[in-house]
Parts: C-alpha cells; structure tokens; sequence
C-alpha cells in the first residue's frame, strides 16, 4: 500500500507544477495568450493544450491525461527549435544519439577558420615589395641566405625566412663634436696647440650583408674610426693652417683614413666625405688668441701691401728700362733729332704743371696765355658753386 501511495503522489506532483506554470504564463500581457477567463480550468483553452486554439506555451509540457483521451500531440514550440539549434551550432544539443554532442557542422567550420588563417599567413610573410631606394637581407632561421633588389620578392614563410630592408642610397650625417661652448671636443695639433673641432661625417650603406651581421654597433664604431682619423689627421697640421688653409686638406685625408679603416672592418659602409663645421681655441684663451690671430692678420695685410709695392716699382723700372733702349736705338741712328726730342720732351714734363711766362725776342708775337685766360674765367664759376 505504501508504495502504491507513494507512486499517486508523484504521479501528482508533475500536474501541481504544470497547473502552477500555465497560470504564471496566462498572466496579463502574456506573449502565449491572453489571461484566464471565468471557468476556465487553469488555462488550458488559452495555453493551447485546452479546447480553445491558441498558441501553445513553451513552458508547458503536454499532459498525460490529454494523450490518453486521444489529442494529438504537437510539435516542439518555437523556443525549443531555437535553443536546440544553437545548441548545434556550437555543437552542442542532444538527440536520438543518447545526448551526445554533434560536432560534424562546427568541425567543418573551423577547418575553414584555420585553413584561412594559413593562406593569410603564407600571403603576408612570403611576399615583399621592395622599394627602389632600398635591398632587403633574408636570413633564413637566422643566418643570413641572400641579398635581393627592389621588386616583388618571394620568401619561405615566417619564421622559416625573413627579409630586412635598408636604404642604400640615402646620404646620413653624424654630428661630432658641437658649435656650443658646453660641449667642447679637443684635438692637439703639430705645435702643441688645442683646439676646439666639430665636424660632421656623411656616409651611406654599401654593402647591407656586412652592416647588418659584421659590426654590432655600427654607428658608434664609425663615430669612434671618425674621431680616431681626426686626431691622427690634425696631429700633422700646425694651428695656423687647421684654423685656415689648411682645412680642405685635413678633411680630404680624415675621409680617407675612415674609409681605410672601415674597410679593414668589413663594415659595408662608404664614407661620402667630412665637413669641418667649427675649428676654435678653447673658451679659456679665446680672447687672447683672438688678439694673436687679429696681429697675425695686420702682418699678413703689411706684407702684401709691401709685395705688391714691390710688384709696381719693378714693373715700371722694368718700362723705363725697355723705353731708354728704344731711344736709344733711335739715338745711334739720328743723334741730334734725338737729342733735340728729349729735350722738348723733358721740359715739356717739367713746365707743364707750373705759372710760367715766355719772353720772345724783338719782331716776334707775344705768346697769348690762353690757357691761363681759361683758368681766371673758370676760378670765379668754381667759387660760386661751391658757396652753394
């Protein structure tokens, strides 16, 4: 009997929690229906398992007792096709398989995820552009295979191979040393001088294999060949021709020293040329080596002012001399025309920038002084203009 007792109670059980259901879903409002009318057994017309059509509530299962009397049951509602199928797009869901989960859809899926992201990753790490101006290096695992041109270039895939490009056509400047008092970098010169030298050193990429994997520094070592080239250059030129003339010849033999050096290194790089921006005594003695350069300066301008009035003395001796033997000759061939010419001449040279007054004998017209007539008419004329 107990047992009996006890199999009518859960028989029970499921209808109390269905009844309870179907009148929280036939509530006022309900997307299922409308709400129970007067009669009505605890909606079943509005529910859509009762008399009345309607639609059916997700969250009621058919009842027993309906089925036994002959209903026919219906399909699984709408909610409950819409759960399932997302069960099995994430392959999930159960079925007749006992609830196992069904991955025959999302495996295809993801193959196609995964064999897309393959050929992104073969596309974007095999193939390069390489620009005009530059050549990429590819090293493969690590060790250096080749060096291509510009162009379109192809690669195994990352990590197997990758390319790095550099510009070798581009001219680069390093600055050494600073026009600014706070930096100062010192050189000795010949005659036990100091000074104060910046420079700039302009070079570019020959050989990328040799900049990339000969040198770990490459730029600081050619800092370092640029300073050391400098010093063993200036140490030859005394402190007048580092501050002037001799500029040009130091920068000439401090690119060729640094392109020696750096081609003992193998480091695939060439040296365009240096340019000394700056060459001072240091800020210590710059006032009295200002004044040694400003004398040195007034000397230099007395002597050639003293040579090039050395140059006009020697010039003119040297045509009076050629003038005396044309007359000379002259003279061996006519001695008293000669002689009679150079006289006129000479008085000529001698009377014509004073007063004079010629006296002729008798029956002889007077000179007329018409030049000084000239002169006295203009005297007065000057006189007034200037007063103005």
């Amino acid at each position: 009997m107990s047992n009996e007792n006890d199999a009518s109670m859960a028989g029970r059980r499921p209808g109390g929690l269905r009844h309870l259901l179907q009148q929280i879903s036939q509530m006022a409002n309900s997307p299922w229906g409308n709400g129970p009318k007067d009669g009505d057994d605890g909606g079943k017309g509005s529910g859509g398992d009762g008399k009345r059509p309607g639609p059916r509530n997700p969250w009621v299962t058919p009842d027993p007792a309906d089925q036994r009397r002959g209903a026919k049951p219906r399909g699984p509602s709408a909610l409950d096709e819409l759960l399932r199928k997302g069960r099995g797009g994430f392959g999930g869901g159960s079925g007749g398989s006992g609830g196992q989960f069904n991955l025959g859809d999302s495996a295809k899926f993801w193959k196609w995820i995964v064999l897309a992201l393959v050929v992104a990753w073969v596309v974007f790490s095999s193939f390069h552009i390489v620009p005009p101006e530059k050549e990429g290096v590819v090293t493969r695992l690590g060790s250096y295979s080749r060096t291509v041109g510009p162009g379109v270039k192809f690669t195994w895939p990352a990590p197997i191979e990758r390319i790095r490009m550099e510009d070798v056509r581009a001219i680069r400047t390093m600055p050494v040393g600073s026009p600014n008092a706070t930096d100062e970098n010192f050189v000795l010169t010949r005659d036990q001088s100091i000074v104060d030298l910046a420079y700039e050193v302009r070079w570019s990429v020959r050989d990328p294999e040799l900049f990339f994997f000969q040198l770990a520094d490459p730029e600081g070592t050619i800092r370092e060949v640029a300073e050391s080239s400098m010093r063993a250059t200036v140490a030859n030129f005394d402190l007048v021709q580092a501050i002037g003339p001799g500029r040009v010849e130091i920068e000439a033999q401090v690119q060729q020293r640094m392109q020696e050096l750096l081609d003992q290194y193998r480091a695939g790089v060439l040296i365009q040329g240096i340019a000394i921006r700056q060459v001072d005594p240091p800020s210590q003695v710059d006032e009295a080596f200002k004044e040694v350069t400003a004398a040195r300066q007034e000397r230099e301008s007395a002597i050639n002012l003293a040579r090039a009035y050395e140059q006009q003395v020697l010039e003119r001796a040297r045509g009076d001399t050629s003038a005396f033997d044309q007359i000379y000759a002259q003279y061996e061939l006519s001695p008293e025309v000669t002689r009679k010419r150079l006289y006129y001449e000479t008085m000529e040279t001698v009377l014509s920038n004073v007063d004079k007054t010629i006296v002729e004998a008798r029956g002889v017209t007077p000179y007329l002084p018409l030049n000084e007539v000239q002169k006295r008419l203009k005297a007065p004329e000057a006189a007034q203009k200037g007063g103005e």
